[in-house]
C-alpha cells in the first residue's frame, strides 16, 4: 500500500508540472553522427568539437553570451536543470554505417533526438531511420535541396539548401567585372551532395543567363584525378566550380597544379576547400581560391557574440570556427532549446518544438537572420556568403556590405 501511494504521489507530480516521467531524468541523450574516421576524419573531429562546445554553452552557465538562449544558466530549466549528453556515432563517411549509426542510437541508446550527419548521402539513409522510428532528426549542416522535399515528418534543417548557395554564387558572379563568367564547368563527386550540387548549377546558371559548358562528375575517394582535369581544361571555362570534400579538393588542386592548369575563377561549393586541413596543406598554393559558405571570421567579429563563440573553440581546438563546425554547433543549440522548450522528452512534444521555433538574429551563432522553419523542415532565415582564401583563412568577398579588403577579389585566379 505505501509503495502504491508513492507511485501515486510521483504521478500527480508529473502531471502537476505537465511532463511525463522520462522528463524527470537528469540527462538528456541526444545522438549525433560524423564522420569520425576514415578520409573525413578531420572534419568530423572539428565539428565534435563545436558540438562539444555547444554542450558546454547549454550545461554551465555563460552569461556573458547575452541572448542566447539557455547560455545563462546551467542545464534545462523546464526540465528541472537537465544537461544534455551528446552520444555520438561514426559514420566513416559510409550511408550504410550511418544508417547502422542512427539504429544503435535510436534502440540502445534511447536518445531523444539526432543530429548529424554532415555528408548529404549520410544525413539521407540516417534521417530515414529516424523518420520511421518517430525521432526527430535536426539536421545543421547537410545542403542538399532534396533531403527537405521528401514530406518527412520529423526531419529539419537549419543550413540554407545549395539552392540558396548556387544562386548567391551567381549574384557574386554578376558583380565581376575583370574576367568572364558566363561559361561554367561543374566538378563533382557523384553522391547526393555533388549530384544537387550540379542540378542547382544547372537551374541557376540558365536564371542568371550563364551556360554549363562541363558536367565533370567523379567517384569520391578515386586515387586520381587526371582525366578529370583535362576534361576541364579542354572545356575552357570561365568559371571551375567545385563540390568535393576533403581529400578530393586537395587531390584536385594538386592534379590542376602539377597539369600547370588554372581557371580564371576558382569556386568551391565549400566543403572540404573549407576544411582546416586543406587549408594548411594546399593553401598557399591556392591563395585566392573562392568559396561559399555560411561563416566568417570577419564577419563574426563584427557581432561580440560570435566573437566570444569562436574565442572559445579556438581556446579549445587552437583552430577558428568554420561553415562546417559552426553550422553544426548552432544546430544542437536549436535542437536543446527545443526539448527546453517541450519542457519533456517526448518525441512528439520534441518536434513541435522544433516546429514552432522563432529565434532572431541575436538568439543564434550564426551570422543569419535567425532560425524559423517552413512546413518542410527548413529554416528560412538562413543566408550565405562568398569567402576568399588569403593568408592562413577565408575573408568575406561578397556581400560587399561585409568586404573588409576592396581590393579583393582577385582575379583571374592563378597558383602560387
Amino acid at each position: 500500500m505505501k509503495m502504491k501511494l508513492i507511485a501515486g504521489v510521483a504521478a500527480c507530480l508529473a502531471l502537476t508540472f505537465g511532463q511525463p516521467a522520462a522528463a524527470q531524468e537528469k540527462t538528456i541523450r541526444i545522438g549525433a553522427i560524423y564522420p569520425l574516421s576514415g578520409a573525413l576524419a578531420s572534419t568530423g573531429a572539428e565539428i565534435k568539437a563545436a558540438i562539444e562546445l555547444a554542450v558546454d554553452i547549454i550545461n554551465n552557465p555563460h552569461p556573458e553570451l547575452e541572448g542566447l538562449p539557455l547560455a545563462a544558466g546551467a542545464g534545462l530549466p523546464k526540465l528541472g536543470g537537465a544537461k544534455i549528453e551528446v552520444v555520438f556515432g561514426d559514420s566513416q563517411g559510409k550511408p550504410e554505417v550511418g544508417l547502422a549509426d542512427a539504429q544503435r542510437l535510436i534502440q540502445q541508446e534511447k536518445v531523444v533526438a539526432l543530429t548529424g550527419a554532415y555528408q548529404s548521402a549520410v544525413t539521407k539513409t540516417a534521417s530515414r531511420v529516424a523518420e520511421q522510428a518517430g525521432i526527430p532528426y535536426l539536421n545543421g549542416e547537410s545542403s542538399s535541396p532534396d533531403l527537405t522535399d521528401r514530406g518527412y515528418k520529423w526531419f529539419f534543417r537549419t543550413s540554407p539548401t545549395d539552392d540558396t548557395f548556387v544562386e548567391n554564387m551567381m549574384q557574386f558572379l554578376d558583380g565581376i567585372k575583370k574576367v568572364p563568367t558566363k561559361k561554367i564547368a561543374v566538378v563533382y563527386e557523384n553522391t547526393d551532395f555533388g549530384v544537387n550540387t550540379y542540378k542547382a548549377v544547372e537551374r541557376y546558371a540558365k536564371k542568371y543567363n550563364r551556360e554549363v559548358v562541363a558536367n565533370i562528375a567523379y567517384a569520391a575517394g578515386s586515387p586520381s584525378v587526371t582525366a578529370e582535369v583535362q576534361k576541364l581544361a579542354a572545356a575552357k571555362p570561365d568559371v571551375a566550380l567545385f563540390a568535393s570534400y576533403t581529400s578530393d579538393a586537395m587531390l584536385f588542386v594538386r592534379t590542376m597544379r602539377e597539369s600547370k592548369y588554372a581557371p580564371p575563377v576558382l569556386l568551391a561549393n565549400d566543403a572540404g576547400f573549407i576544411d582546416s586541413r586543406f587549408v594548411q596543406e594546399v593553401g598557399p598554393q591556392v591563395q585566392g581560391v573562392l568559396t561559399r559558405d555560411v561563416w566568417s571570421n570577419d564577419v563574426a567579429a563584427a557581432k561580440a557574440g560570435l566573437k566570444k563563440i569562436n574565442d572559445m573553440y579556438k581556446a579549445k581546438t587552437g583552430k577558428d570556427l568554420n561553415g562546417n563546425n559552426a553550422r553544426s554547433m548552432q544546430g544542437v543549440l536549436v535542437l536543446a532549446d527545443a526539448i527546453n522548450r517541450a519542457g519533456s522528452t517526448d518525441p512528439e512534444a520534441i518536434r513541435k518544438a522544433i516546429a514552432a521555433t522563432d529565434l532572431n538574429a541575436s538568439q543564434i551563432a550564426m551570422p543569419w537572420e535567425g532560425v524559423k522553419f517552413d512546413d518542410k523542415g527548413q529554416n528560412t532565415l538562413g543566408a550565405g556568403l562568398i569567402l576568399e582564401l588569403k593568408g592562413t583563412g577565408y575573408v568575406p568577398v561578397w556581400p560587399e556590405k561585409y568586404r573588409t579588403d576592396t581590393s579583393l577579389p582577385t582575379l583571374p585566379f592563378a597558383w602560387k
